[in-house]
């Protein structure tokens, strides 16, 4: 009898045998042998000595695909969303929060439907040509399904069209090895998740974690049907209050509102993440992270990479319009804070769902390469001074649709070890 032995990269141990088959007269197969294989472990051990003589192979090494720990070690792999089939979300209260009142009649007239033809297709394109450039820079790139985003649903709660896939970094948190989906608040994207699953199932079966956190709902008593939110006034003082369109009635979270750095994560409470999300996470990846809750000074907070995004390190962008209020912890833990330039770009292009601040949401492809918008060249600049070269991309028209280029991705591996540089 020949009993094969494999360690996954990434496991907590677990050790494959196949001698459940052997004791019932059959041989395990397929998806039943590898379910045999993760829990026959304690089978084995009783068992060993009856069969030291049979033929034992040597342990075989496989590594796990998915493998991140922060946002700057060496890039192998990446998923990029796409922007085709994209909607714009109906004009709910949650849609309402998070944008500002210059876009109103945008989502008003377009909310349940396509966005304008002409920029997707721009928008598209630029997404291919990202692609491209990452390739070529020797990072494997994947992409989502693409799904019919126009159709209705209807659960008990609510109802509702799709949104898009374009942004992997909203709904996939990658720690280590795990793959978790996030319980996104907005109902527009309540489906979402599909267009990832065939991916994530593949990982799966490569040896990933992945963890789906529980499904909100989206039942009217998660959002304040009245949150009073009429001018940028009303948001600052809102959000000075700790008062956000959605409640503590289930746990919910976007991933982007979480930023990685080794065994410490950061975390803001925004109008998508709320405290029970938060709390969920930390007691997910506890022991073995750190849950940070950070704030700003901001009228809007929605995902934190454009407000403050670790690139290497100890080495943080700091947005200056939107002040850390915990920024001397960085300090005193020996971390260099940096405050990138105004943006540039033009006070008339369409920003429906983020502000010029994508400037700084920047792809750090390792502690020396960066991806950075091709027009922003103050930036550029402050990337050069710091010794990091400049990887120039031009994607103005997938900003609009909500995201720059670390929102346009989750990074699946990237080669690095898991560390402490939060002390």
């Amino acid at each position: 009898m020949l009993r094969v032995r494999c360690l996954r990269g990434g496991s907590r141990g677990a050790e494959a045998a196949h001698l459940i088959g052997a004791m019932l007269g059959r041989s395990a197969s397929g998806w039943t042998q590898k379910l045999f294989q993760s829990t026959s472990s304690a089978a084995a051990a009783q068992t060993q000595h009856a069969v030291l003589e049979e033929h034992v192979t040597e342990p075989i090494e496989q590594q796990c695909p998915v493998s991140s720990y922060n946002e700057w070690d060496p890039l192998e792999e990446v998923i990029v969303g796409r922007a085709e089939n994209a909607q714009v979300p109906a004009f709910t209260v949650e849609v309402k929060a998070n944008t500002y009142e210059k876009y109103w009649p945008f989502y008003q007239k377009y909310g349940g439907h396509s966005f304008p033809e002409d920029h997707l297709k721009k928008a598209v394109a630029e997404i291919e040509e990202m692609c491209n450039i990452l390739r070529h820079e020797g990072v494997t790139v994947r992409r989502p399904e693409l799904n019919d985003w126009s159709q209705d649903y209807k659960t008990p709660d609510f109802s509702s069209s799709g949104m898009y896939a374009a942004m992997p970094r909203d709904i996939l948190l990658v720690v280590g090895n795990e793959i978790i989906e996030a319980p996104m608040a907005w109902r527009s994207r309540f489906f979402e998740y599909r267009a990832y699953r065939p991916l994530i199932k593949e990982y799966f079966r490569k040896g990933a974690k992945w963890t789906t956190a529980p499904k909100p709902t989206m039942a009217n008593e998660l959002y304040d049907q009245d949150y009073p939110i009429r001018t940028v006034e009303d948001r600052h003082k809102l959000a000075a209050q700790g008062k956000f369109v959605t409640t503590e009635y289930e746990p919910c979270f976007d991933a982007a509102d979480f930023i990685r750095a080794g065994r410490d994560i950061f975390v803001q409470r925004s109008q998508v993440t709320n405290y029970m999300g938060i709390e969920w996470m930390r007691r997910h990846l506890a022991p073995d992270y750190k849950i940070h809750i950070v704030s700003f000074k901001d009228p809007n907070p929605m995902h934190i990479d454009a407000t403050f995004n670790i690139i290497g390190p100890g080495l943080v962008l700091s947005n200056p319009d939107r002040p850390c209020k915990q920024i001397d912890m960085f300090k005193k833990a020996g971390w260099t804070v940096v405050k990138p330039p105004t943006p540039l770009i033009p006070d008339d292009h369409p920003l429906w769902m983020s502000s010029k601040w994508l400037s700084m949401n920047v792809l750090m492809l390792d502690e020396k390469r960066v991806m950075v918008d091709a027009n922003e060249s103050t930036i550029q600049k402050m990337f050069e001074n710091l010794g990091i070269k400049t990887i120039k991309v031009s994607i103005r028209h997938a900003n609009s649709l909500g995201g720059g280029f670390h929102c346009w991705t989750t990074d699946v591996r990237r080669r690095g070890t898991l560390q402490s540089y939060f002390y």
